[in-house]
Order: structure tokens, then C-alpha cells, then sequence
């Protein structure tokens, strides 16, 4: 193979194209990469025909993100032989996982980094420039990239993701999140709170506090509870929201602050993963359905017009029907407004991967998800649905990519909605009036 060479960051500017897989913490890494690349001396390009470096930010939760990246890097391969001084890197969580995979033989990846090791990015070119293989995936118990002031990617400047902090020490039997991005730890909140203030100078209007678990979130004497109550009173023109719930963790504190701030969206996304007590037992999960119901209980009692919305996993190890059914019923006594949905896949490294077998057929766990997401197809029209004749505030994010004569925007439930409109700009409030839905978006006119 031939070893790619990297032009002097002094001379002609180098650049970077970044592709990004996997969740939302992903997308605010890979804003924290470009800041660093950039402090370096490198050009971001959204452009990859124009790049020097490709960068592939990636997910390894499940199957399905890592076939695309591996697809992509065999793409990369044959583009690579047409350009023999492309770099091409692997960074995130796959980069955690497969270190080795990714590395060796003719197709093998110049630079590897995991989530804690963005900052020797820029070394690790070096590396490679000199001839080497750039790798760097060691775990940190204190790296929360506090200081880097992300370069924000999105094009309409009206909504931002605020990671607040890092890691996870839940352990669910499924999961590889722990493994790959390592303990729970927690910026310290002046600088998650000079971040919004900035964000929001800037023209923001809506941040999404992010962790693999906020409801842990805390440093020093902040607890989830007290950020938000910060957060939410920048201004009443910024709307907050948070990603995700972990529904041991969701505190009758966090509701109360919600429920006196209007700005604090009305949309919990509280993962329940399976509707039964011995699947959520296997699974690790810390809760009982009994549990879980309190929960949306509680949330319900003091926020009645709260969306709630979670993800479900069908076909995880030795599920039964009953077990499958368990979650159906659950489904149906929620009234979720939305769901992630998933066939399990199993992760090397896991508990469940040690101490179970994945024996449940891919043809049953087809048949069983196909069932799931027609229930929350069903439940997301029926909620939509019952929004027909009211009113409500939006905030504009851009025109509609199928018709420029119509806007799009979000409710505090998180549902979209689109009217036509030609006078009101991204990060205008409006009020929209529901004429119609179907099970994604609400059809309106302005009210």
C-alpha cells in the first residue's frame, strides 16, 4: 500500500471532509473535531471531492451503523488508488472497538482515534506524514472537552447540541457504550452555561443538553436539575431539551423544574428498551415495568400535554412471546409519540455477548420488530391526530425541502410542522394552526 503524505499545514491548505454516523452525541463530536482540526491549521470542506483527509465519526451500538461504515471505507479504498495521498481515519466508537480490524491489510485506515483522544488528532497526522499509522484509543476518566468551543455544522443557526457530559456506568447487558466511551463524567456547568449564553448571543434558539445519561449529570453541588433551571433561565426566548433519560435516574426534581418553565420543552424521550420485567432483568436495565409506569405517571401528572417518546429493542436474547407481548402492551398504555426501534444485534465485549446466546432467528425478530413499528406507526398517527384544530408555538427551522414556499418547525412536543409561509425567517416564533397530519407531520396554516 502506498503510504499517504500530508502537505505542510504552512503551505497550501489541507482539508478535511467528515462523515458522521450513529447518535446525537456524534454530531456534537464531530463539531468538537473541527474545532480542533481547525486550532490546527486545517480547512473543514463539507465537500469530499475537495479533501486531503476523510474522517469517518462512527457508531458501534449496532450492526446495521457499522456495515455502512464498513461499506464506506471500501469505497474509500478504490478512491484511494485513483489518489494515493488521501488519509483516510476512523474516529468514535467503532474506532474503540476494532482497533485492529480497522488497521490492517491493503485497506486498512491510516489514523484511528477513540472518543477521548480527539485532541492528539492533529499528532496522529503527523504520525501518518511521517509514514506511520496515527493511532490513539485510550480512555479517559477526566477528558470532557470543556474548553474547546465547538464549530457548529448546521445550516438554519436556530438549534445547537450542548454535550454536558461523557461516558456511561449503567452497564446494560446489550450495550457497548460503556466500553467505548468509558465512564460517566461531567463538564463542570460554567462552562456548559458560558456555551448556551454564547449560543444564544449568536442567534440560537434552542439547545439540546446532551449525555449518554444527563439525568446523572453532576458537578460539584449541580445536579440535571439545577442545569436546566440555569439553561432555561438565559432567556425565555431560548428553548431547551435534553437527550437521554435513563428512567432510574428520572427525578421528581427535574419534572418539577420542567413544569415551571415554560421554555423547558414538553417532550421526555425515556428509553424503556422491552415491556417485561424478566427481559428487562436480563437486560440489565435497573427498572421494573412497575417502575417505568410511576415514571410516565409522574410526568404526566405535572405536564399533561408532555410527548414522550423511547426506544424499544425487539429480539434481544431469549425473548419469548409473552416477553414480546409485554412490550406491545406497554406500547399501547404509553401512548409513545414516537419511537426508535431496533432489531437486537449483538456486540462483542457486552455481557450480553458473554453470558447469553443471541438465539432468537433474524426472521422472528424481523417479524416481531415489523409488529412494533406498525403499533408506533399507528399510536404516532393517533396523537397526531388528536392535535388537529389546536394551536400551537413553533419555532421556525428553515423552508421545506419539497416546497420553498413552505416552512418548517417544531413544536415543544418535538412534532414537525409545515405551512406556508414566505414572511417568517429561521428562529422566528410563529403560531401554526393543525389542519391535518399524517403520522410524522403536522399540516398547518398560520394562525
Amino acid at each position: 500500500m502506498i503510504t499517504p503524505t500530508l502537505r505542510p499545514i504552512t503551505d497550501t491548505p489541507v482539508h478535511f471532509y467528515i462523515e458522521t454516523y450513529g447518535c446525537q452525541m456524534n454530531v456534537g463530536d464531530t463539531e468538537i473535531v473541527v474545532s480542533i482540526m481547525q486550532d490546527h491549521g486545517y480547512s473543514y470542506t463539507d465537500d469530499i471531492s475537495k479533501a486531503d483527509i476523510i474522517l469517518i465519526n462512527t457508531c458501534s451500538v449496532r450492526d446495521g451503523a457499522e456495515q455502512r461504515v464498513w461499506g464506506r471505507l471500501a469505497e474509500f479504498a478504490s478512491l484511494r488508488k485513483r489518489r494515493p495521498s488521501l488519509i483516510v481515519g476512523v474516529i468514535g466508537c467503532m474506532a474503540e472497538r476494532l482497533r485492529e480490524r480497522l488497521t490492517e491489510g491493503d485497506k486498512g485506515v491510516d489514523i484511528v482515534a477513540g472518543p477521548d483522544a480527539y485532541r492528539s488528532l492533529p499528532s496522529l497526522m503527523e504520525e501518518v506524514k511521517n509514514g506511520g499509522k496515527g493511532v490513539n484509543v485510550l480512555l479517559s476518566r477526566e477528558e470532557t472537552y470543556a474548553d474547546i468551543s465547538p464549530v457548529r455544522l448546521d445550516r438554519n443557526g436556530v438549534s445547537a447540541f450542548v454535550s454536558i457530559m461523557r461516558g456511561c456506568n449503567n452497564m446494560c447487558s446489550y450495550c457497548v457504550v460503556p466500553y467505548t466511551r468509558g465512564a460517566e463524567r461531567s463538564r463542570p456547568a460554567d462552562t456548559i452555561m458560558a456555551e448556551v449564553r454564547d449560543l444564544f448571543a449568536k442567534g440560537y434558539r434552542e439547545v439540546t443538553l446532551l449525555g449518554q445519561n444527563v439525568n446523572s449529570y453532576r458537578h460539584a453541588d449541580t445536579s440535571f436539575a439545577d442545569l436546566m433551571r440555569m439553561t432555561a433561565e438565559v432567556s425565555p426566548l431560548l428553548r431547551v431539551r435534553f437527550a437521554t433519560s435513563h428512567p432510574k435516574d428520572l427525578s421528581d426534581e427535574l419534572l418539577d423544574v420542567m413544569a415551571s418553565h415554560p421554555n423547558i420543552c414538553r417532550a421526555i424521550h425515556l428509553p424503556a428498551q422491552s415491556g417485561s420485567d424478566t427481559m428487562l432483568e436480563r437486560m440489565n436495565r435497573k427498572y421494573t415495568r412497575a417502575w417505568y409506569l410511576e415514571r410516565i405517571d409522574a410526568i404526566k401528572r405535572r405536564m399533561p400535554d408532555c410527548a414522550i417518546t423511547t426506544d424499544l429493542i425487539a429480539g434481544f436474547c431469549g425473548e419469548t412471546q409473552e416477553e414480546h407481548e409485554a412490550t406491545l402492551s406497554l406500547m399501547r398504555q404509553v401512548g409513545y409519540q414516537f419511537a426508535y426501534m431496533f432489531k437486537y444485534s449483538e456486540r462483542e465485549g457486552t455481557k450480553a455477548s458473554r453470558h447469553m446466546k443471541d438465539d432468537i432467528p433474524d426472521r422472528l425478530k424481523t417479524e416481531r420488530l415489523t409488529q412494533i413499528i406498525n403499533l408506533q406507526n399507528e399510536l404516532s398517527l393517533q396523537s397526531n391526530k388528536e392535535d388537529v384544530g389546536k394551536s400551537f408555538e413553533v419555532l421556525v427551522e428553515g423552508a421545506s425541502k419539497r416546497n420553498p414556499a413552505e416552512l418548517v418547525g417544531r413544536t415543544s412536543q418535538n412534532k414537525v410542522c409545515v405551512w406556508a409561509d414566505t414572511t417568517h425567517r429561521p428562529g422566528d416564533y410563529v403560531t401554526v394552526t393543525v389542519d391535518d397530519c399524517t403520522s410524522a407531520t403536522l399540516l398547518c396554516h398560520l394562525t
